[in-house]
């Protein structure tokens, strides 16, 4: 009697082998789509909420240190309210403050990367910073996310027409005149 030697568990090993990597990437996938999808939709914590509004009541009456202290307040009681990374960088820019107010736009658009207030308020800053091409880009984001008759759209593009805002000049940048002498 014979016996055969079938080898079944090489085939089996090569399928396995050529298969793993591709089912783990998938999966990871899954799992991380899943996750942001699931975040998005959260209520923020209702102190937040109300240190928020307290804030925007704040900046809306000029009180702009008061209301970066609502906001920061907020975002201690919960960080991954995305509206208050919002608030923060319209804060900024009343300041003056282009570059800060692109940080906290850009932290929202990473925790809610289709929020339309982000990419406009960061598209403004740019504009205000004298990054007109950038801005650009924004407004073809936000043209291509709800067309051309949104509010952040019309915003950003009035921004875009507007241009940036005139540098001051301060007097260390003024270089006197060589002569001009004392009397």
């Amino acid at each position: 009697m014979a016996v055969q030697n079938h080898k079944p568990l090489p085939a089996l090993k090569e399928i396995v082998m050529r298969y793993t990597p591709a089912a783990a990437a998938l999966s990871l996938l899954f799992a991380v789509t899943a996750s942001v999808g699931y975040a998005g939709d959260r209520e923020p914590d209702p102190r937040a909420a109300q240190l928020l509004s307290q804030g925007q009541t704040l900046l809306d009456h000029g009180e702009i240190e008061k209301a970066i202290d609502s906001f920061e307040a907020a975002l201690a009681v919960d960080p991954a309210y995305t509206k208050v990374y919002i608030e923060l960088g319209d804060a900024a820019r009343k300041q003056d403050l282009q570059g800060k107010a692109i940080h906290y736009y850009r932290a929202a658009m990473a925790r809610a990367p289709g929020d339309l207030a982000a990419i406009a308020g960061e598209g403004e800053a740019l504009v205000e910073k004298g990054a007109v091409e950038k801005a650009k880009r924004n407004l073809a984001q936000l043209e291509s996310m709800c067309g051309t008759g949104c509010a952040q759209t019309e915003q950003l593009a009035a921004a875009i027409e507007r241009g940036p805002k005139p540098s001051v000049m301060t007097a260390e940048a003024v270089d006197p005149d060589s002569d001009v002498v004392k009397n």
